[in-house]
């Protein structure tokens, strides 16, 4: 870590600390913000592809839906809502499940 003080210490580099182009970015402005009309991308299973092995041969376990929640970010706004949205969407599976089988339908 000493050569990287010497590197900030010297003159010709002095400008790299108070150029806004080299300064990290910070957490809330890293990643995209998706407003609600793309909020199904994050559990729907069409956008849900699970990996075995990374670019590279090695064996993983992971799913893209991780991946977009690494990159994206729901807008502030539709947070609340997504929440929301999730739990409804489970109570919806839940009901699919225990609806009528089609041979019982009201005449």
């Amino acid at each position: 870590m000493s050569s990287q003080e010497e590197i900030l210490s010297d003159g010709r580099f002095s400008r790299v600390t108070r150029d806004p182009r080299f300064w990290e970015m910070p957490e809330k402005e890293r990643k995209i913000k998706i407003d609600k009309r793309f909020r199904a991308m994050f559990h729907d299973k069409k956008f849900k592809l699970k990996y075995t092995v990374d670019k590279r041969g090695r064996p993983v376990s992971y799913t893209s839906t991780e991946n977009l929640r690494r990159f994206y970010a729901l807008s502030e706004s539709d947070s609340d809502l997504s929440e929301n949205d999730s739990k409804e969407h489970t109570e919806r599976k839940k009901k699919k499940k225990k609806a009528k089988p089609r041979g019982e339908g009201d005449s």
